[in-house]
């Protein structure tokens, strides 16, 4: 539970690095894209400081939260492992966000898959072969998520991004508090957003067949996930197509026995109920397909704040008390919660989408500009004694 959180807070945290770069990016600001990069990683390192505790004293934590005691001594041993992990999020995640602000999406690409064969091989060796259980899980995923970051590390230091990238650099501890402030509202951003999912998991713990009811319900959320990181891969010209795609398949797949559900489980009743969600799981795909574009345009205009007041509003103020009131008192179930699920989405899209058309978008070009002239400093070729200068 505690890595999920914390995961989800670095997520947000380095999309703040995405806006920066990507708005240096298109100013032709360059060399600061270095500069907020290493601003980031400062940032970031101390929030990762701060939360490291929380691993450190898990079975205490844990215990005061009234888990049982046999999970929450369990619990702490696993829990230093994933201290190592945190940090190499600080840096994985900002410097993917550097290389994807500069059009370099393919090393991104490539370092994932072989940090992703590095990890499944190395599961194998250890958990199967050498019998480690699950301290041999944990250090193979320590191991190819350093793997990552060095691959990543060395692909930057390494000279290929050189009017990015000029070295490290004593400007980057100045003006970290707008970091922190975007930071921040990234992290409340994208957290709201996940956490909504969670809940509703948790929520349907406490339907009448609870066992079914999760199984079922996390079955179309990570089928829901795949489609998601789909958009976020296509984005506009293809989002289109795929969505439709998706949606029909579902569809179709609603109008007999839907047997997707057996890649999760075996189960007849799981099956069934995944089936009678179909139809409200295809709408709620081609629905849910439209937030990753209007969120990246709020990213990219450096908007998190006003995102994360709208997914607190339309997910915990409408869709979870939506959910609780056809699930429960309607008793629709699963079918209730989706509902609610569905509500809050379409609300989202609705007010993201409201906003985006009636923003002046020259206006924000403009503020844009001012904020980037404001925080611009001159590269090293242009003054000698810049802060660049280490």
């Amino acid at each position: 539970m505690f890595i999920i959180i914390i995961h989800e807070w670095k997520i947000g945290m380095s999309s703040a690095t995405e806006t920066l770069c990507g708005q240096a990016f298109g100013a032709g600001h360059h060399h600061m894209m270095g500069i907020y990069l290493q601003r980031s990683w400062i940032v970031d390192g101390i929030t990762a400081t701060i939360l490291a505790p929380v691993f450190i004293f898990a079975t205490p934590i844990l215990r005061l939260l009234g888990q049982e005691e046999e999970l929450a001594v369990a619990a702490g041993p696993i829990s230093l492992w994933f201290i190592p992990m945190i940090y190499s999020f600080v840096v994985s995640m900002t410097i993917s966000m550097f290389l994807q602000a500069q059009l370099k999406n393919l090393i991104v690409g490539w370092l994932s898959m072989a940090a992703f064969v590095v990890h499944v091989s190395l599961s194998w060796i250890f958990v199967n072969k050498f019998k480690w259980g699950v301290n041999g899980a944990m250090a193979a995923m320590n191991m190819s998520g350093w793997i990552m970051v060095v691959g990543q590390l060395v692909y930057v230091f390494g000279g290929w991004c050189p009017n990015t990238w000029r070295g490290f650099s004593k400007a980057a501890f100045f003006d970290l508090l707008p970091v922190v402030k975007l930071s921040i509202s990234s992290g409340v951003m994208i957290c709201l957003e996940l956490w909504y999912y969670s809940i509703l998991v948790l929520m349907a713990g406490y339907m009448k067949n609870a066992t079914v009811a999760i199984a079922a319900f996390s079955i179309c959320l990570n089928i829901n996930a795949w489609e998601f990181m789909v958009c976020l891969g296509f984005l506009v010209a293809a989002w289109y197509c795929i969505q439709i795609i998706i949606s029909f398949f579902f569809l179709k797949q609603s109008l007999k026995r839907n047997q997707i559900s057996y890649l999760f489980s075996s189960d007849e009743e799981v099956a069934e109920t995944v089936s009678s969600l179909s139809i409200f799981f295809a709408f709620a795909i081609l629905l849910n397909s439209v937030q990753p574009v209007l969120s990246g345009i709020a990213t990219g205009a450096g908007l998190q704040s006003i995102v994360a007041y709208v997914n607190l509003g339309c997910y915990y103020m409408i869709g979870i008390p939506m959910g609780i009131l056809v699930g429960y008192i309607a008793d629709l179930q699963v079918k209730g919660l989706w509902i609610g699920l569905m509500s809050g989405v379409v609300m989202q899209s609705l007010i993201l989408g409201w906003f985006v058309w009636k923003t002046d978008w020259d206006e924000q070009v403009r503020k844009a500009s001012e904020r980037l002239n404001r925080w611009l400093l001159k590269p090293p070729e242009e003054d000698n004694e810049s802060p660049f200068d280490a």
